[in-house]
C-alpha cells in the first residue's frame, strides 16, 4: 500500500463508528517511557462492536493495527507506527463483581482492579497493586510481582480475532505460564477477562496491598519515566546467580547511560528515561547491557519490554538488537 493509499484509508476509517480518532498521535504520550514517534492513526474505541468493526477494516486491507493498552511495557519506535494503534484505556473500562467472580474489560486500570477487589472482600490480587497497566495488557502477558501471576485467577477470556470475530478462550486454552501466554502472538484482541478470587479479610488484604506499595516506592525509580522491569527472570537463571536487577549491579552497570536513556541507580533492572532518551538509545543500553552479561557470567538475557516497530510488530526489545 502506498503512503498516499494508506492515508486516504485511515481518513475513511476514521469518518466510520470505530471509536475517538487522532491523527499523527505521539506515541510518547500514549507510553510510560515517554519515548515514541507519531502513529498515523490512534483509535480509542468504546465497545466492542467498534473494536469488531476496526479490525475487519485492517485485516481487509492488511493495515497495521497495534493494540495497546496503558504503554507501560512498550518501546516505540522513534519513527512511530506507519498505521493504525488501537488504545484500549479509560473509554473501554468498565468492571463488574458479583460474588467471588470479577468480569473487567480490558481496558480496566490494574490498580483500580486491585483495589475494587479489597473492597469487595476479595483476595489474590494484592501483588498487582502497584502496577502501572490495564488488565488486557496484564492477561496477554501473565504479568504480576513477586513471582505471581494473573494467570492464577483467570477463569476466561474474550478476545476479538484478527477477522473481527469473538472468541472465548478457557484459562486452560490461554495455557498461561511465567509472564507468558499462548494469547501473545495470536493475533486476538483481549477485550473482557473473567477471575475468581477466593474471599478474604478486607483489612488484611489492604494491609498486604499497602506493604507492597511501600517496597515498590522504596526499591524502583518511580519519579522517572521508564517501563518497570526490561529483564526477565528465568528460573535457572535465578536459582544460579540471581535476578536480573542483581546480576547487571554485580556488573558495575548501574548508572550506564547511552543519550537520555540510564540504568537506575535505585533498580538495576530498570532503564530510566534521564530526558529526551530515543528508542535508539533505550536499545543500544539493552545491547550493552546484554553483551556484558554473557561474557562475564554466561548468560543471556531476554527482555520482558516490547519493541514496537514502525511497520507494527511487536517483539521483545532484544529480538530488534540481537548479540553477534
Amino acid at each position: 500500500m502506498t503512503n498516499a493509499a494508506r492515508r486516504s484509508l485511515l481518513a475513511e476509517l476514521s469518518r466510520l463508528d470505530v471509536g475517538l480518532c487522532t491523527f499523527a498521535a505521539p506515541l510518547r504520550d500514549y507510553c510510560t517511557w515517554r519515548i515514541g514517534g507519531p502513529a498515523d492513526l490512534l483509535v480509542e474505541p468504546q465497545n466492542i462492536a467498534q473494536i469488531q468493526r476496526l479490525r475487519r477494516i485492517a485485516h481487509q486491507h492488511d493495515l497495521p493495527c497495534v493494540v495497546i493498552g496503558q504503554g507501560s511495557n512498550l518501546l516505540f519506535s522513534d519513527a512511530g507506527v506507519r498505521g493504525i494503534v488501537l488504545r484500549l484505556g479509560q473509554h473501554f473500562a468498565r468492571l463488574h463483581i458479583a460474588g467471588e467472580r470479577i468480569n473487567a474489560e480490558a481496558g480496566v486500570w490494574v490498580p483500580g482492579l486491585a483495589r475494587q477487589a479489597q473492597q469487595a472482600g476479595l483476595a489474590g490480587l494484592e501483588h498487582i497493586v502497584g502496577i502501572p497497566g490495564t488488565v488486557g495488557g496484564l492477561v496477554l502477558m501473565n504479568g504480576g510481582s513477586h513471582r505471581q501471576c494473573i494467570g492464577d485467577l483467570v477463569e476466561r477470556v474474550t478476545l476479538v480475532d484478527p477477522e473481527g470475530e469473538i472468541q472465548e478462550l478457557s484459562a486452560t486454552a490461554c495455557n498461561f505460564s511465567y509472564r507468558h501466554s499462548a494469547l501473545q502472538g495470536s493475533g486476538g484482541v483481549v477485550v473482557t477477562v473473567e477471575l475468581t478470587c477466593p474471599r478474604g479479610d478486607q483489612a488484611e488484604i489492604r494491609r498486604a496491598m499497602l506493604a507492597d506499595l511501600r517496597e515498590r516506592r522504596r526499591k524502583f525509580p518511580l519519579r522517572l519515566p521508564n517501563c518497570g522491569s526490561v529483564f526477565l527472570s528465568s528460573a535457572a537463571m535465578h536459582a544460579s546467580v540471581g535476578p536480573p536487577g542483581r546480576i547487571i549491579e554485580e556488573q558495575g552497570l548501574k548508572g550506564l547511560r547511552v543519550g537520555g536513556a540510564e540504568v537506575s541507580l535505585r533498580h538495576a533492572n530498570f532503564i530510566v528515561n534521564r530526558g529526551g532518551a530515543s528508542a535508539d538509545d533505550v536499545l543500544t543500553l539493552i545491547t550493552a547491557i546484554r553483551a556484558e552479561v554473557r561474557k562475564t557470567i554466561g548468560f543471556e538475557l531476554d527482555c520482558e519490554v516490547r519493541y514496537v516497530t514502525p511497520e507494527g510488530k511487536i517483539v521483545p526489545a532484544h529480538h530488534a538488537c540481537p548479540l553477534p
